[in-house]
């Protein structure tokens, strides 16, 4: 439930460790309130027919488990201020949250990982830069490093080129299709057909709060299918691996 409205409804869904998956859906279908369940944001009604498992397991402490799992959504931007710089978002992942605050305990093997992950992300010229300074491109680069220094098992991205730019959301695809041939997990949702990059291989339709299609992409991206997600006619064209909807 999320306030007096049923958000996720007779979902059952499956997703290996280390897949390439693409949760596809129009806006409202659940698909955030999902990632906020895997990620232990959000709980399941209490009854005997629910549970979920995360990597095997069904209670965690919610600290040890965003270390197996590194979160860029939107929810996060909104809580950085002027004050903080590149680096410090980076090394923030440390802490689960964002910037450095007094009682972080901050040690030299954090530092040296935090430099290596700009590095990476070929954004080591962002690491004084202060957040308010940067573009939208920028700030969401930095993010994904932010999830990425405890290299961790799976990436979760949660619509994550929205408000960028054609350039911003190129690079950004860019940089998520090296983490996907590095052989991270990806789990991508999003309502834009672009963001899938060609390395994901499996796309599962959301809406009205349920799985309604899942299987390889060539099949589910379709218009016939498409038209029965977002109920309207499109045309689809495909290029370079990746699906343009119109």
């Amino acid at each position: 439930m999320r306030g007096d409205n049923i958000a996720l409804r007779n979902l059952s869904l499956a997703i290996g460790a280390g897949e390439h998956v693409a949760i596809l859906g129009p806006n409202g279908c659940g698909k955030s309130t999902l990632i906020k369940t895997i990620t232990r944001d959000c709980y399941p009604l209490a009854n005997p027919e629910s549970s979920v498992k995360i990597m095997g397991e069904a209670i965690w402490n919610v600290f040890e488990l965003r270390n197996l799992l590194g979160i860029v959504s939107n929810d996060l931007m909104t809580q950085c201020t002027r004050e903080i710089t590149g680096y410090d978002i980076v090394l923030s992942g440390f802490f689960s949250g964002i910037g450095i605050w007094p009682n972080n305990e901050v040690t030299d093997a954090m530092r040296q990982r935090t430099g290596e992950v700009l590095a990476m992300l070929q954004a080591a010229h962002l690491a004084e830069k202060p957040v308010d300074e940067m573009s939208s491109g920028e700030a969401r680069r930095m993010m994904i490093g932010r999830a990425l220094v405890h290299d961790p098992r799976a990436l979760l991205l949660d619509e994550p080129s929205t408000s960028l730019d054609l350039f911003a959301q190129h690079e950004l695809r860019e940089t998520v299709r090296t983490l996907a041939q590095s052989g991270l997990g990806i789990l991508l949702v999003t309502h834009h057909l672009a963001d899938i990059i060609p390395e994901i291989e499996r796309v599962i339709f959301m809406r009205g709060g349920q799985v309604v299609g899942d299987g390889p992409k060539a099949k589910m991206l379709t218009p016939e299918s498409l038209k029965g997600l977002f109920g309207l006619d499109v045309e689809l064209a495909e290029r370079d691996g990746y699906y343009h909807l119109w």
